[in-house]
């Protein structure tokens, strides 16, 4: 069999429709054998640096394996940045390297990189030595990529491999489970830790979304009675306008929501590993009493002193819990004992209304606008059900606060690792996991100069995904920081002298633009936007001198 077709079947085996990528000389084989089937289609980027957001964005949006391939050396390397946000954000990848030839490595061939360079990017890197053994080699990197904790895996494939027809050993079936069930006795101490609570919270991260647990989340929540608090990566996976939403816990959570959790006498982490950036360094005061359910067990223990640690999936841990807490004498107790106070629906409002008032004197009309009104615009046009992505910078730890989200994978922004212009790349995978589906892409006009090239890719797939930039003409986060702790000039790094119009510079990717200065132009624009069957453009002015989401929701 040939080797180029046996990768492609192996993909298309393990349900991989979509192959992001930018081609060169060495991946020519690979392409060749994808363009001549019609159950796999290959999405060319514009840069190497996007081809592997594309891949997450796909991932995250619509939980399936996404693939990518590029060249050795430059192409890899520029890959790199989308791999480790991938493998911090737990996400599922399949990528190939199309490598130098065995019979040149080590003498400097072209794009020539030792391939361990790549083994701190990623879950697993993984050399094919020889090319009989691609398909298993393939398929035992797609079952380690989806073995829980999910993450990227990196395949590097000789160059000569490629177009050789050999015996190609067939792969045998992998088990793809990395715990099964939850122990009975963490169940029941986290049982008894959790029923004699009387304010109990919950912090709720990304592998509640990835475990599809949501369903089991809001059962535990209403049990316990308890707010739920997202971390950045479980944005969405409670609906954020639901009672016992109380918001995101980021650079811009109010002091009412980290009171929520500092007072709180019990606290459920579930499918958080309660990182440094999650925690702010792990400043954020949580109760003494911690149950904590992760999938790493490295995770336990890991900045916070843990009452109770569970390493398992958090379905199974959830919906255990539930019915321990349903089934103890302690549950009814505390609910007794609690009337005269406020409910966790109650608590959660509070936050809720509290965040609220904070940013109300940066709402208005009047241009240019503070990303508060211009966010609470957005999100009044764009429907419910949509696939919203988000990039780093100024606009998106606003939008953690003030933009709502729905649904479990219904926001897409990046966790710990941060990188700015992913929005973009991100959206249009999404895009293409969710073709009948409304995308739209939050990125500022510093973030959107990293990735703009992505616009042509947009156009050129014929994607109808909306794209609203804000625009402020300065990297403001860092000129605000600047100003405000060093001997620096509060626009250090604006180009207010140098201004971009998106608008022009969209339509001469071929995209439909269009530019809105009030909330309700932006209304207009969005939901027309939003409701074209095109790849669209809105500009949208924003002040560069508005506070900072972490100062102004810090007085």
């Amino acid at each position: 069999m040939n080797v180029s077709r046996a990768v492609v079947d192996r993909l298309v085996a393990n349900g991989v429709d979509t192959v992001f990528g930018i081609p060169g000389k060495q991946t020519l084989p690979l392409n060749e054998t994808i363009d001549d089937r019609d159950d796999i289609r290959f999405v060319m980027a514009r840069h190497e640096t996007a081809v592997t957001h594309q891949a997450w964005g796909y991932a995250e949006a619509g939980g399936d394996l996404a693939a990518t391939v590029v060249v050795p050396g430059p192409g890899d390397m520029n890959a790199m940045n989308g791999l480790k946000n991938a493998f911090n954000d737990c996400t599922p990848l399949i990528h190939f390297a199309v490598e130098t030839g065995p019979e040149l490595r080590g003498g400097d061939g072209i794009h020539e990189t030792p391939p361990d360079t790549y083994d701190n990017v990623v879950k697993a890197n993984v050399l094919l030595g020889q090319p009989e053994s691609t398909a298993v080699v393939v398929e035992e990197a797609i079952a380690t990529a989806l073995t829980p904790p999910y993450g990227p895996v990196r395949v590097g494939i000789p160059k000569p491999f490629l177009p050789k027809d050999v015996p190609v050993a067939t792969p045998g079936e992998y088990c793809r489970e990395h715990l099964e069930g939850v122990s009975e006795s963490d169940i029941e101490a986290a049982r008894n830790a959790l029923a004699e609570s009387q304010s109990p919270v919950i912090l709720a991260g990304g592998g509640v979304r990835t475990a599809n647990a949501s369903q089991e989340l809001e059962r535990v929540a209403e049990i316990l009675d308890a707010p739920v608090v997202t971390t950045y990566k479980g944005k969405g996976v409670v609906p954020e306008d639901w009672e016992f939403s109380a918001g995101t816990l980021s650079g811009s959570a109010s002091p009412e929501l980290l009171e929520c959790l500092a007072t709180a006498d019990a606290a459920l982490a579930v499918g958080t590993d309660l990182d440094a950036h999650a925690t702010r360094g792990w400043s954020v005061e949580l109760p003494d009493t911690i149950v904590h359910v992760t999938l790493d067990p490295a995770d336990l223990g890991n900045g916070y002193e843990l009452t109770v640690g569970i390493v398992a999936d958090a379905t199974a841990a959830l919906s255990e819990l539930a019915g321990a807490l349903e089934g103890s004498e302690f549950v009814g107790t505390r609910v007794a004992t609690t009337e005269t106070s406020q409910s966790g629906a109650e608590r959660a409002t509070a936050v809720r209304e509290a965040t609220s008032d904070r940013i109300d004197d940066l709402r208005g009309s009047t241009p240019p606008l503070t990303s508060v009104s211009a966010l609470e615009a957005v999100r009044s046009a764009v429907p419910r059900e949509a696939v919203v992505t988000a990039d780093a910078g100024g606009s998106r730890v606003w939008a953690l606060t003030v933009f709502e989200a729905y649904g479990p994978r219904s926001y897409v922004n990046p966790g710990s690792w941060a990188s700015m212009g992913v929005a973009l790349p991100s959206g249009i995978g999404a895009q293409l996991s969710n073709p009948d589906g409304d995308v739209v892409v939050l990125i500022g006009d510093g973030g959107l100069m990293m990735c703009v090239h992505e616009l042509h890719t947009a156009v050129a797939e014929d994607l109808p995904i909306t794209v609203v930039v804000f625009r402020n003409e300065d990297y403001a986060i860092i000129s605000e920081e600047a100003g405000r702790s060093y001997e620096l000039e509060d626009d250090a790094y604006a180009w207010p002298d140098a201004p971009i119009d998106f608008v022009s510079l969209a339509n001469s990717f071929g995209m439909t633009a269009r530019r809105a200065e009030t909330p309700a132009e932006i209304r207009t624009a969005v939901g027309e936007s939003v409701n074209a069957d095109e790849p669209t453009l809105v500009e949208i002015p924003t002040n560069p001198r508005e506070p900072q989401a972490s100062e102004w929701m810090a007085e």
